[in-house]
């Protein structure tokens, strides 16, 4: 069900005040910035022969465990679903104001996670490059289209949780296939620093949201934080694949229930005085998050059992996980 019109418009004044504020966190956010490129991160040194490079690459990359290759597969996909987030932050934030310089910003540098991923699959031959590449086709024709209800406030909270996930996913992986494979590591760290300047960007305006509209935007946190669905619940095996990485220790429920907890004390939910009836009811809901989650890690956890996986993008080799 869509917001009233009138609680809509209310919203886009609010956005439209904090133009100021975004200008200073875009200033701030390119002054921090490292820009880096996939040709420059994945470029032979210097004085190497290419082939050797590639041959030498592709030796260290054998190392690499089925589950990783997954959770690569996995990340790289959802990187590459940039497209739906273009179009979704273009049509919540509109496009005359400062909301546009941001948004074209933001999948400038969103598009090199995408690439730079591609392309070291590629050369690396870590998994079915065809069969990862249908899987994309069918992940971007299949859409992401989440409940949000045109409600650009839920815009900052999805995009809040779902950054930090992404740089927790991402790091956690390239901690653990560096293991066998160095270069791997690099890139995925370079990716997870950008993924967490843009969680500071968009934590800190929705901080901003509250200090303005307090109830309306605890109303719009309540419906989002018990629970989002990541940007590629649309593309094939998401859901298996997903398993795969929690039982790897990737990225899971617990790591969902920290986010959540860092962002109520960053955004000071449970200090918020002089709330209406309908702030206070969502402030009690969004507090009560972490509880429910905790009892859903518990849950999954106790009711874990060993299972085999087989993915095609992964060459169809079985493998089992605790």
């Amino acid at each position: 069900m869509e917001i009233p019109s009138s609680e809509l418009m209310a919203k886009v004044e609010v956005l439209a005040d904090l133009e100021p504020v975004i200008d200073s966190l875009m200033e701030q956010h390119e002054a921090k910035r490292v820009l880096w490129f996939p040709s420059e991160l994945l470029a032979p040194p210097p004085d190497t022969d290419p082939d050797k490079w590639v041959k030498d690459l592709r030796k260290r990359a054998e190392g690499i465990s089925t589950p990783m290759r997954v959770a690569l597969a996995l990340n790289l996909l959802t990187e590459e679903g940039l497209p739906h987030f273009h179009r979704l932050l273009a049509v919540y934030l509109g496009s005359d104001s400062i909301w546009t310089k941001w948004t074209n910003l933001w999948t400038a540098e969103e598009d090199r996670h995408g690439a730079i991923l591609h392309d070291y699959m590629h050369d690396s031959k870590l998994v079915d490059s065809p069969i990862l590449e249908r899987m994309q086709f069918e992940y971007l024709k299949a859409g992401f289209e989440p409940a949000w209800d045109k409600d650009p406030y839920r815009v900052f909270v999805y995009t809040s949780l779902q950054e930090r996930a992404t740089q927790v996913s991402h790091a956690n992986t390239g901690k653990l296939a560096s293991e066998n494979e160095p270069l791997i590591g690099e890139v995925l760290s370079n990716v997870a620093k950008e993924e967490a300047r843009h969680y500071v960007f968009y934590r800190t305006i929705f901080a901003e949201v509250l200090k303005r509209d307090p109830d309306a935007a605890l109303e719009s946190a309540a419906l989002l934080m018990p629970s989002i669905d990541m940007p590629g619940i649309n593309m094939p095996h998401f859901r298996e694949m997903a398993d795969v990485i929690r039982r790897a220790g990737i990225y899971g429920p617990r790591d969902y229930l920290k986010i959540v907890e860092e962002l109520i004390k960053f955004w000071k939910i449970e200090t918020l005085t002089g709330l209406k009836e309908a702030g206070q009811k969502a402030q009690e809901k969004i507090l009560a998050v972490p509880a429910r989650l905790t009892r859903v890690a518990d849950m999954m956890e106790t009711r874990s059992r060993a299972k085999t996986f087989q993915f095609a993008v992964a060459f169809n080799k079985e493998f089992e996980m605790a």
